[in-house]
């Protein structure tokens, strides 16, 4: 089943709320770690557990997922625009997964939807240069599509175990 249960279809139990839970709180620690490329650019983490929520548990776990689950991303670069650039991210993961999209093809219009968000807050709320939200896009582009991907891949057996 490749695809998000709706907040109604979903089966509610303790499984379900303390992954979602979990899926809360572990953006904000994946958050502290990017990878580095030989490409210059940096894989984001936190993106698979937004990912998961939405696909698992549907389009409001997504938005909180990604709203929560930014916090420490957003306190530690000074830009609050993140929160809801990532709930946009979750939120709309969940709802095209809802609507038959496969979970990646999910993910990356999500992404699409985001990303103007994420250009002109950067540019015009916290200043930064066109270049840097280009390499940004890119870097983000890639982290989406490879967690996207991972994301997709557990979904399945993580619903079977916890009843969803």
């Amino acid at each position: 089943m490749s695809q998000a249960l709706t907040r109604t279809e979903a089966r509610w139990n303790e499984k379900t709320i303390g992954a979602l839970a979990v899926l809360v709180v572990l953006p904000n620690l994946m958050g502290m770690i990017n990878l580095s490329t030989p490409w210059g650019f940096q894989i984001h983490l936190f993106q698979a557990a937004i990912f998961l929520a939405a696909l698992l548990l549907g389009r409001w776990a997504g938005l909180v997922a990604g709203s929560v689950g930014s916090l420490y991303v957003a306190a530690s670069m000074g830009n609050p625009f993140i929160l809801f650039g990532n709930a946009l991210l979750g939120f709309f993961t969940g709802y095209f997964a809802e609507r038959g999209f496969r979970p990646v093809a999910a993910a990356m219009l999500a992404f699409a939807i985001q990303l103007p968000w994420l250009a002109l807050t950067d540019r015009f709320l916290m200043g930064l240069p066109w270049p840097f939200i280009g390499g940004l896009a890119v870097s983000l582009a890639v982290s989406n599509l490879l967690w996207a991907v991972a994301a997709a891949r557990a979904a399945g057996p993580l619903r079977r175990l916890l009843g969803c």
